[in-house]
């Protein structure tokens, strides 16, 4: 396996880290990005953008083809952790293709030191209810769970502070504060920040790793309640990893 084409499904900072590393141990490399985000920053190596489904095939059935065609040797995971169909796929295409899967999921915040105060919910639709009683909510759980929030009564007359990468695809209320920024992000930023919003919750999804972790410790030392989306299952019998030193090792 330690000489075969490689294909990673990205779009996260240990995507990129994972491609140049390989990269530099001259391996073949090809980065599949969703094309989701616009700008994205681009791993080495080769890189298509775009999804595997066609006008003729599903997104499992085009991915499998994919890699039959290419003669991948391995597939690796390291999709965002709450790219849960992405990941569905890829298990099932690398099945049908006999083509090994392993994946690199950064660790979550279930070990945060502070997890147990936190609430935890299943869905963005259960935060939504979760949160009914804030006035001024943090929304950091990404511009596609916006919607969720708005067909809950009482949401759209909150004054919510919401952080995206990109501009939603919806319109927001004239009370929503809108915030375009990527991470990473410190913590004294983050204080602030919620400090001057006046903010009573913060929502956040169960992303895990250091990026965005400061806001965290900033609710924590600011009195917020944080309201946490708590990650989709994990495709069953895929081997996970937590750092790229470890998807090295079990390539090679």
């Amino acid at each position: 396996m330690d000489d075969d084409p490689v294909l990673i499904l990205g779009g996260t900072a240990e995507a990129l880290a994972l491609a140049a590393a390989l990269v530099g141990a001259g391996r073949a490399v090809t980065s599949s990005l969703a094309g989701r985000v616009r700008d994205p920053a681009m791993p080495v190596g080769a890189v298509r953008v775009g999804g595997f489904s066609t006008s003729r095939t599903d997104g499992v059935t085009g991915l499998a083809d994919y890699l039959v065609e290419h003669r991948f040797g391995v597939v690796v995971d390291a999709t965002h952790p709450f790219a849960a169909t992405i990941s569905a796929h890829a298990a099932a295409a690398a099945a049908r293709a006999g083509v090994p899967l392993v994946r690199l999921v950064r660790p979550g915040w279930r070990d945060h030191p502070d997890a147990d105060r936190w609430t935890w919910v299943d869905s963005t639709a259960a935060a939504a209810l979760a949160g009914a009683a804030s006035r001024r909510p943090f929304l950091t759980t990404g511009r596609q769970s916006l919607e969720a929030f708005l067909r809950r009564a009482g949401w759209a007359d909150k004054e919510v502070t919401v952080r995206v990468v990109d501009p939603p695809e919806i319109p927001l209320p004239a009370r929503w504060r809108l915030i375009r920024s990527r991470g990473p992000y410190g913590y004294d930023d983050e204080r602030e920040l919620m400090d001057a919003a006046g903010t009573d919750l913060l929502v956040t999804k169960d992303s895990g790793g250091s990026h965005t972790a400061a806001k965290l410790a900033a609710a924590r030392d600011l009195g917020v309640p944080v309201l946490v989306i708590a990650r989709p299952p994990s495709p069953t019998g895929v081997p996970a990893y937590a750092t790229t030193a470890e998807v090295l090792a079990a390539l090679a």
